[in-house]
């Protein structure tokens, strides 16, 4: 049955992370398993072992007689997870640019290809085209411990709202295509310095939309983002 996958867990855990990080479920609100087992089709056993992860991972807390309820997230904990996402994917770039190879570069080039295709149809599925092109790159920089430690911190990269950010799509095209010359040129600071630019402006392009959204009310801890109408909002009236 569906319901006893060792991975049934992990898959419930990204959906409500991806709820989570998207302000679908708000700070403090009551997560009650019953209600969310019924809403995702599942029995409550592996509801709890998802939402075990999750606290296990600063999403979600657990109170004495209240249950489960959803941590604060600041957007100061999306900057700092976005910086060490940078910092690592960044030398794994470096690693995969002094070990890669001709098959790897040529799988690379191709996705590339279709990367570039998938920026001009908003239809095409260009997320699971970049998540591919990183496995790549993960896989040539032969770090599996560094790799896990990245993919920890992606867990702060809602990828379904990702793909969906205004100029997303044209950043990554651009960003890989900057990688992919690096990795050709056996390059390991530019293709470090073009991971860490890449992965640093999904970043700021990401946390912008969500404070956009109404993620995080202003405040002295959460300011709004450099450049956006809001921050300039003292300066003249809003739109």
């Amino acid at each position: 049955m569906r319901a006893r996958s060792p991975r049934l867990p992990d898959e419930l855990a990204g959906r409500l992370r991806e709820r989570i990080m998207t302000g679908r479920l708000r700070q403090g609100e009551h997560l009650h398993l019953e209600r969310l087992a019924e809403q995702l089709g599942v029995s409550v056993t592996p509801v709890r072992e998802a939402l075990l992860a999750l606290r296990g991972e600063g999403f979600v807390d657990l109170e004495p007689r209240r249950g489960f309820t959803v941590a604060s997230l600041s957007r100061q904990d999306f900057e700092d997870a976005h910086r060490l996402q940078a910092t690592i994917a960044g030398e794994l770039a470096a690693r995969a640019a002094d070990q890669i190879d001709a098959e790897r570069l040529a799988e690379l080039g191709a996705l590339q290809e279709e990367i570039q295709t998938a920026c001009q149809f908003t239809l095409l599925d260009m997320g699971e085209l970049v998540t591919r092109f990183h496995a790549v790159v993960w896989m040539a920089a032969n770090s599996p411990k560094l790799a896990w430690f990245l993919g920890i911190a992606m867990h702060y990269t809602p990828r379904s709202t990702t793909v969906d950010v205004p100029g997303w799509r044209e950043m990554a095209a651009t960003g890989h295509q900057s990688l992919l010359a690096a990795l050709r040129l056996r390059d390991q600071a530019g293709s470090r310095a073009a991971m860490h630019q890449h992965v640093t402006r999904t970043g700021q392009l990401l946390i912008h939309h969500l404070q956009q959204r109404g993620m995080w009310a202003e405040s002295p801890e959460n300011p709004p983002p450099p450049g956006s109408s809001a921050s300039h909002r003292e300066d003249g009236p809003g739109r």
